[in-house]
């Protein structure tokens, strides 16, 4: 599949695209990879998007363990090609083990050595699956990060759904990526 979006070439952006592409490329990513193609054809949401982005990915309060699986839980609940070829790297350098990112991408139940995995996937795939959260984890993750990182993590979980969801609509496909993680759907 190739990307829906028309192609995007820096020379011929506008003054509004390029602000957007230069603080992408001076913040923390540093790159270009992901949804950030697609979203310059509207540079308004494009830079309030990769400015929640940046915060979700390195401000939630959460190590960066829990966050990079609360992503791989949100990409494998989309099927995202691209958003899973990004983070299962970067999800392992951070202390994800893998086989609990190979169970999450083969739409198995992982099995969890450790407590705050077990709390961070349950709490997204509740999230995801039935559009809620029980009050039982619910309180369980409170009492475990607080209200504030809780609040961070739910942004977190929307906002790599609407990465997910702007990858899989436009077609889009990671830097660099020859195999797809997930079986693509049929057209």
């Amino acid at each position: 599949m190739t990307s829906r979006l028309p192609d995007f070439h820096i020379a011929d952006a506008t003054d509004e695209q390029k602000a957007v592409l230069q603080e992408i490329l001076s913040g923390p990513r540093g790159n270009l990879n992901g949804p950030f193609l697609g979203w310059i054809h509207s540079p308004e949401l494009a830079q309030h998007a990769q400015r929640l982005g940046a915060f979700c990915r390195y401000k939630t309060g959460l190590p960066l363990r829990l966050s990079e699986l609360a992503i791989l839980v949100t990409a494998a609940h989309w099927r995202s090609q691209a958003e899973w070829h990004i983070h299962y790297p970067i999800a392992l350098d951070a202390g994800v083990p893998a086989h609990v990112a190979d169970a999450l991408r083969e739409g198995r139940a992982p099995a969890f050595d450790n407590d705050d995995d077990a709390l961070i996937h349950g709490f997204a795939t509740e999230l995801h699956e039935s559009k809620r959260v029980s009050d039982e984890t619910y309180g369980r993750a409170v009492g475990r990060f607080g209200h504030v990182v809780v609040v961070n993590l739910v942004g977190l979980l929307g906002y790599y759904s609407l990465v997910a969801m702007t990858l899989n609509a436009f077609g889009m496909r990671a830097q660099g990526q020859t195999e797809l993680p997930f079986a693509e759907m049929k057209a």
